[in-house]
């Protein structure tokens, strides 16, 4: 065999040296990170393919798993820890050593924690999520209650709506579904992998109702898409109901003895009438009946949520509370087939086997023993459901210093572009005192830290991930770290031996800390070590209809179409799921939509990014080179723009510029572009306060705007 012949060919051989080591594309959603075969010669990687024997991937990769070499080899990377030398955002740093760089901040946080208070300092983790267990223990370890994620503008508002309509998460159970109700999800550009096994279902019978103001890859295989003006999701749910109600198709016997506060619900969603709901959705009437009779007489039927596009307006909770409550009006909860309460296995997945995760995340004390969390007092709702700061209070403390002020923040993957009023944000990250930044890429927010670290990728380190059907695997490095980087693991562990935290397991390091936490399930990393590959995880049988022995996890221990919480903490919002119009549109500020005649809806995904990460590739950045916005033809038409034309956006706060994507699966009247673009941020669009008031998640989808053709034609 001619071995030149071999090696041209990346062929792993002995002949060749090039060996294959299994990773994972740890990049996007968590839930489907995709399994890599890693052709690796001399300590390089030269090749890339889908892990085959993946039980999730079964050996395929999207846009961005395929360009895991440009990512890995980036010139962006951070090579050395640094230390800032000038100006805050100036971008002037000088290289230290690693222990420099843990000594300088250990002193410093120790510091803090002795003479100001361990509240002063925050923690946040962006992406990649993998640390969060971690550095929340060390954030709460320390004596700080701010721990907070990206998860304050994503998941977060979507989880709080299950808790107060049925106090836990219901997964859909869609291998022994017959219907599935998609609620503005696309897991064609998410979750990949779903998209294989829902299109499996598809070709087998189920049916499908997909919610979705643009007309998406999911929408397009729908029985019934119904095509949403953005942000009225909630006076569709409202409709269905009113069909379910009064067609009497709902579950009588579920509702009476399940439901709390359903004659109250019915008398408000009977209002609703398709028609109505068609003059605000945009929707027609006898679409709206078609899918409630079809969920409603379709058995069993499950409904599909998404992370973010409902819960990104400013009506946006309690408009997922009126979807998620048609589940129990069809009695479709915790049902074989429909929406099924599962406990979580590690990192929000539910893999079906036992694990010590939610006590390895508990504070060493209650939480009322700390200082108020951030967002305390605007958003009391998220502090009953959840454990985590509000990470989207965080620039706000920090510039008014009340109820007391944030100093240091310690942050993993952190991008100030992430929150409206870009610029606010920006502020905020200079007046801090420490900032420490770690980070795989040296990004725009790295250039306001004090200190910068330098992270690796998933292939360069080791990672406990587990899946929905069960899978399990622990990677290993396929290649050494580059440069100076380390894991964040390496970071965080590192830290909790030199800080004044006293947390004895926390001390012990990583592969410990992951043993641990795995006991219940009688797994260890030592035999996941040994199987590269990963395994099947012996699962804990499904038990359906738990609520029959222990009720649910409400205050009234039933599902709450009247929310007591909500009753409780912020009666100046109603108990029930009220709909309401966006703060910024036609129906609330009709004169403000004369100016600004454009539904501005931002953040929808693009399958080949990952919010800005991808940025930076080229191949990635090929596709879609320039920032654009999607402009209907028949808007474009009228505005004499035409494809890759410059337009001009703006809001009562704002313009930026663009190029025209002139598109039909955006709707007449609405502008939609992708986010985080450091040339055209939608975000400066955008005001700090445009918030959801239950949630505090801001209205990225759904604000007014004007559209006006700027320049010439790229």
């Amino acid at each position: 065999m001619d071995t030149e012949k071999l090696i041209k060919g990346k062929i792993a051989c002995e002949e060749t040296g090039i060996e294959i080591k299994k990773s994972i594309c740890s990049i996007c959603n968590p839930h489907s990170h995709c399994g890599l075969d890693l052709y690796v010669k001399d300590g390089e990687i030269i090749k890339v393919e889908g892990t085959l024997e993946h039980k999730n991937s079964g050996g395929t990769l999207c846009s961005k798993g395929a360009s895991t070499r440009q990512y890995v080899y980036s010139p962006d990377r951070i090579k050395h820890p640094m230390k800032r030398v000038g100006e805050k955002g100036t971008g002037r740093f000088e290289e230290i050593s690693w222990e420099e760089a843990y000594s300088v901040i250990a002193d410093k946080f120790n510091k803090l924690k002795k003479e100001e208070g361990p509240e002063e300092a925050a923690f946040f983790v962006g992406y990649t999520k993998w640390i969060r267990p971690f550095v929340q223990r060390l954030a709460y370890a320390y004596g700080s209650p701010n721990y907070c994620t990206e998860s304050c503008t994503c998941f977060k508002a979507m989880y709080m709506s299950w808790l107060l309509d049925y106090g836990s998460f219901a997964y859909p159970d869609l291998p022994n579904t017959n219907c599935l109700l998609v609620w503005s999800s696309n897991p064609f550009y998410t979750n990949s992998t779903q998209a294989r096994a829902i299109l499996d279902k598809k070709e087998n019978g189920m049916k499908m109702i997909v919610v979705d103001p643009r007309v998406t890859p999911m929408a397009a295989h729908a029985d019934i898409h119904l095509k949403l003006k953005p942000g009225t999701d909630g006076a569709l749910a409202l409709a269905m109901a009113r069909v379910i109600i009064s067609e009497e198709l709902y579950d009588k016997d579920f509702v009476s003895r399940y439901v709390h506060g359903f004659d109250e619900y019915r008398e408000y969603a009977l209002t609703f009438t398709p028609e109505k709901a068609e003059e605000i959705t945009g929707v027609p009437a006898e679409r709206i009946l078609e899918a409630a009779r079809m969920y409603a007489e379709t058995k069993p039927a499950a409904f599909m949520p998404s992370s973010a596009p409902v819960v990104h307006h400013t009506n946006g909770l309690q408009n997922y509370r009126a979807a998620m409550l048609l589940i129990a009006l069809t009695g479709n909860i915790d049902v074989k087939g429909g929406n099924v309460f599962k406990d979580t296995t590690w990192l929000e997945t539910a893999s079906g086997f036992p694990t010590r995760t939610k006590e390895y995340q508990t504070p060493p004390k209650p939480l009322s023993e700390y200082a108020p969390r951030l967002g305390a007092e605007e958003f009391p709702v998220w502090m009953e459901l959840t454990d985590d700061a509000h990470g989207g209070r965080l620039h706000g403390q920090i510039l008014d210093e009340k109820p007391y002020p944030i100093k240091y923040l310690m942050a993993f993957g952190i991008n100030h572009r992430m929150w409206p009023d870009t610029e606010r944000t920006a502020n905020a990250l200079k007046k801090l005192e420490f900032f420490v930044d770690v980070d795989i890429f040296f990004t725009e927010t790295c250039k306001y830290a004090d200190i910068v670290l330098p992270a690796c990728t998933s292939v360069e380190r080791g990672e406990l991930k587990t899946y929905p059907n069960g899978y399990v695997l622990y990677t290993t490095p396929a290649i050494a770290p580059l440069y100076e980087s380390k894991s964040d693991t390496d970071v965080i562990f590192e830290l909790a031996k030199r800080l004044d935290i006293g947390d004895d397991l926390m001390r012990k390091g990583y592969e410990h800390n992951l043993d641990w936490i795995l006991e219940p399930s009688g797994i260890t990393l030592s035999e996941l070590k040994g199987l590269p590959s990963g395994v099947m995880a012996p699962q804990t049988p499904l038990k359906f209809k738990k609520y029959e022995e222990e009720g649910f996890h409400t205050p009234s221990g039933k599902v709450e179409c009247v929310s007591e919480v909500i009753k409780k903490l912020q009666p100046s919002c109603s108990p029930l799921p009220v709909y309401k119009p966006s703060k910024m549109s036609e129906t609330a500020q009709p004169e403000l939509a004369k100016k600004y005649p454009f539904i501005l809806n931002t953040g929808s995904r693009l399958p080949m990014y990952q919010h800005s990460e991808m940025f930076r590739l080229p191949w990635i950045q090929s596709l879609r080179p320039m920032p654009s916005a999607d402009i209907n033809k028949d808007d474009a038409a009228g505005l004499g723009v035409g494809q890759g034309d410059e337009i001009s956006i703006s809001t009562p706060k704002g313009r930026i510029k663009v190029k025209a994507n002139i598109s039909e699966l955006v709707q007449t009247g609405v502008v939609s572009i992708y986010h985080d673009y450091a040339g055209a941020d939608v975000n400066t669009l955008i005001e700090a306060d445009y918030l959801d008031p239950i949630s505090g998640f801001p209205g990225f989808k759904s604000l007014l705007c004007k559209v006006e053709k700027a320049g010439g034609r790229e």
